[in-house]
Order: structure tokens, then C-alpha cells, then sequence
């Protein structure tokens, strides 16, 4: 059961609420589980076989500029959607949106427009981030969740996109729903150049522009992320491994989740790196209970702090 264990902290704000999923959700426990990093790095990486993402990353140049910063910007939203107070959630939602707008431009490949905000562009990122941190949860931590608390991780997921502007009638509510999913975009995906390029880069990250942390981080990582993704991504993306490197990685990768178990561990693992995302898991591990002991959804959350709901959603706030 994940929840706030851990002492108050003064310094750290107190949450407003529980967010949109609350203790004992499978949402808190898998996001907040040291195998979400790894499955951070998978989501990244295959998500590149979208020519119109790969589009975006190369023309923005943002993880080559400064990729520790941007993959914490990420992954600290994403977990802030997961486990921060409703506030929290939307005002990281809105300040994502407007970085995404700056994102517009020409697919190479198709020669037809792509932008960061497009709700297919949204879905296949929010659907690879919810499926690859749940995959690596299962092979490298606890593993499967029970029936009941898988269907209830996936009707979270179908929450939490609202945040984004997928298109409420898009996102996949099962298991069996999300392989429908990728089975349906599997056409379109493909490689080239600049998502070999990207894809190599978010593996096994340069010393030089990635620091030292980063650069040991992604290397150590590696090894289990192409573990979990299908043969046919590996070939395609110039990455496969040996089966017997599949298989020696798992054990490995089980003893050093097994350590960082503790709120403790986690963010020592996190401090250094990826301080946005250190920072919001100290928020959620010590900051204590919140003002109001209850759940709310993207819709109250922006009524009560007048926000807006992205554009192509479907969402629609109330009031």
C-alpha cells in the first residue's frame, strides 16, 4: 500500500488533497516504485518509433541541449499527474501544454505537419509512459497486480489523460484495450536516422552532455529497458541484446529494486539527477496528510482553481 508513511517535514508545503488517485491506489504504488525509472527509460525510448514525436524531439533538440534536464521535467510530471495534489496536477499540466505549443513543424518522412499538442501525438505518449512503467513494474518489482487493482490502474490512466488533449473516447481502459491500441498504430511506426539517433542517446547517454550521473544511470538501466520491449522494436532500432543478457539482467535488476525499496533509497537514487522529479517524490513521501483527506478529479481541480481543459480532450470542468 502506497501512502505518506513517512514524518512531516516543515519545509515541504502541505497537499491540498490526495490528487486523483489516493492511498492504496495501484497508481501510487506502481509510479512510486524505484522500477518506474526504468520503465521511464523504456517509454522514452520506443516512443521514438512515432515518426511525428521523433519529428518533434530532433527539430526542438531539447534532450541533446540538456537531456538530464528535460527527461526530469518528464518524469516529474508525469508523477506529479500520479501522486501530487490536484493543484499541483494542473498547474503542471498547463505549464506542459504551453512548452508543447512551441512544438509545431514538418515531418520529414510524410511531409505532413506535426504538433507536440495533437491529441494522437498525446495518446501514444501518455499510453507508452502508463504501459511501460506498469511492464517494468511487473518484471522487475513486486510483479502483476491483482485482476482488480490492474483494471483499476488502467481506469486511473484513462483519468489521468485527461490532463493531456487526448480525446476521452481514445484512451484504452484494458489491458486487452491497450494492445488493441498498439496493434492499431504498429502501421505508422517506423524508424530513421534521427530516432535511431535519439533512441541510442536515451539508452546510453554521452558523459559530456549527459554528466556523469546521467551517463552511468542510462548505461546501467539499458540492459533491463530492451529486456522488456519486443524483439521486433529491438532489431528495428539497432539495439537488441543476447537472449542470455535478457535473461542475467533480471535477477540484477530485481536485488537493486529490492534495495532502493525504502523513501529513503528512492531519492538517493533520484538526488543529484533528476531534481524536478526528486522533488516531487519528497513531496509526496514526507510531506504528511494533506489539508483535505479526499480524492478529486481533473475537472473539480480545475473549477476550483479556474483552469482551463486542454483542447481536444473532451474533458469538460463543470460549473
Amino acid at each position: 500500500m502506497a501512502s505518506r508513511t513517512a514524518p512531516v517535514r516543515a519545509a515541504l508545503p502541505r497537499p491540498e488533497d490526495n490528487g486523483f488517485f489516493g492511498p492504496g491506489s495501484p497508481t501510487w504504488k506502481v509510479w512510486t516504485s524505484p522500477t518506474a525509472l526504468i520503465g521511464f527509460q523504456r517509454s522514452v525510448v520506443l516512443e521514438h518509433f512515432d515518426p511525428f514525436l521523433t519529428a518533434a524531439v530532433a527539430d526542438m533538440r531539447g534532450i541533446y541541449r540538456d537531456p538530464a534536464g528535460r527527461l526530469d521535467r518528464t518524469l516529474a510530471y508525469f508523477l506529479a499527474v500520479a501522486v501530487a495534489d490536484g493543484r499541483t496536477a494542473i498547474e503542471a499540466s498547463e505549464f506542459l501544454m504551453k512548452v508543447h505549443a512551441q512544438a509545431t513543424g514538418i515531418e520529414p518522412i510524410s511531409g505532413r505537419r506535426y504538433s507536440a499538442n495533437n491529441p494522437a501525438a498525446q495518446l501514444w505518449i501518455h499510453v507508452t509512459g502508463w504501459h511501460s512503467v506498469l511492464k517494468c513494474y511487473e518484471r522487475y518489482g513486486p510483479g502483476p497486480l491483482p485482476a482488480e487493482e490492474e483494471a483499476r490502474y488502467w481506469a486511473e490512466s484513462a483519468v489521468a489523460a485527461e490532463l493531456q488533449t487526448c480525446k476521452a473516447a481514445d484512451v484504452p481502459r484494458s489491458r486487452e484495450q491497450v494492445r488493441e491500441y498498439f496493434a492499431a498504430v504498429r502501421p505508422r511506426l517506423c524508424s530513421s536516422e534521427r530516432a535511431h539517433e535519439a533512441m541510442h542517446y536515451l539508452l546510453r547517454t554521452p558523459r559530456a552532455q549527459g554528466k556523469a550521473r546521467l551517463w552511468a544511470v542510462s548505461r546501467l538501466m539499458a540492459p533491463a529497458t530492451i529486456a522488456t520491449l519486443p524483439k521486433w522494436m529491438r532489431r528495428l532500432g539497432g539495439f537488441d541484446q543476447p537472449v542470455v543478457l535478457d535473461a542475467a539482467i533480471r535477477p540484477a535488476a530485481l536485488a537493486a529494486v529490492r534495495a532502493a525499496r525504502s523513501p529513503r533509497a528512492k531519492l538517493a537514487v533520484l538526488a543529484g539527477t533528476l531534481p524536478a522529479t526528486h522533488r516531487a517524490l519528497r513531496q509526496h513521501l514526507l510531506a504528511g496528510s494533506p489539508e483535505r483527506e479526499e480524492t478529486t478529479t481533473p475537472a473539480l481541480a480545475r473549477q476550483r482553481h479556474q483552469q482551463p481543459a486542454p483542447r481536444g480532450s473532451g474533458a469538460v470542468a463543470s460549473g
